[in-house]
């Protein structure tokens, strides 16, 4: 990769207030080394890990498709990135080739490079603002991307399978924080409809709840650019969001939300993801997914 640096949105923040603005490559060495040289494994670990299937229990019905997160901790990892930014393509296929089930993987498409040259059809402005917000929950000053958060921390050393699988195995291993069931039912004309229930465990601090519509197998032919030329393609992105949404004082939860037909999402290639958040630190507490409702 030739030692190409990493496409950043970043900041020194001052002690009070924090301020996002573009770093140079030059302060990125500073910040981050050499973060964009990327090492893309596949795991034999991974592949062969007894408990990859059993952190979410799925079933399907004629009338919808149901996950549990109900007995153990899923963890959660959010991939921020951009079809603008050339040291994201590893990040991508790195998301593509992780084994489902062991967590719950979401690419998340940042707006902030669309002006150097490519305008990212996936980006949405509130996923770069959920990502300063994040990052700034989280005490740090640097926001860049790629940027790979587990359970709304930063996470770099994603690119070690090593490092990856003990830090998700760890996750899992955490006291159980919260009991989710998210129940999809495919209306077909109308969508997909999505019903989180469950429970927050006694904590202190409130909580909010997310919903995700994901689409996978997307391919872009970029055409400007950093990665002019680049046939990119994307797994678990992000289409739809909503949140944050109400969890009760009592640490109940029920929210719902219909996913409607639009903005060319192929639903035979969509999954619902839902996860419950601190309100306060933004540390996520329990994940869940529904890889697809074709009932």
């Amino acid at each position: 990769m030739g030692g190409a640096l990493p496409c950043l949105e970043a900041t020194v923040s001052p002690p009070r207030k924090r301020r996002f603005a573009a770093l140079s490559p030059q302060g990125a060495k500073k910040h981050l080394g050499r973060p964009g040289v990327f090492l893309v494994k596949t795991s034999a670990v991974l592949q062969g890990l007894t408990f990859a299937t059993a952190l979410l229990s799925v079933s399907v019905n004629a009338a919808e498709c149901v996950a549990r997160a109900e007995t153990v901790s899923v963890p959660l990892i959010e991939l921020y990135t951009s079809e603008g930014c050339s040291s994201c393509p590893p990040a991508d296929r790195w998301l593509s080739q992780q084994v489902p089930g062991r967590f719950v993987p979401l690419a998340l498409h940042v707006d902030y490079w669309d002006y150097i040259g490519w305008r990212d059809r996936f980006a949405q402005a509130r996923f770069g603002q959920r990502q300063r917000d994040m990052v700034n929950r989280g005490g740090g000053r640097v926001v860049y991307t790629p940027q790979v958060m587990l359970n709304g921390r930063d996470f770099r050393p994603w690119h070690s399978a090593a490092a990856f699988d003990e830090a998700v195995r760890k996750r899992a291993g955490q006291p159980l924080q919260a009991k989710l069931v998210l129940a999809v039912e495919n209306k077909a004309a109308g969508g997909w409809t999505a019903r989180l229930t469950g429970e927050v465990l006694p904590r202190k601090g409130r909580a909010e709840a997310y919903l995700a519509l994901y689409e996978n197998g997307l391919s872009s032919a970029v055409e400007a650019g950093e990665n002019r030329g680049a046939q990119l393609r994307h797994d678990y992105v992000v289409r739809q969001w909503q949140g944050p949404l109400p969890v009760g004082a009592d640490g109940r939860i029920a929210v719902s939300h219909t996913f409607a037909h639009g903005n060319g999402v192929d639903f035979n290639r969509a999954g619902v993801a839902a996860f419950i958040q601190d309100a306060d630190s933004g540390e996520v507490l329990q994940a869940v997914a529904v890889a697809g409702c074709k009932t």
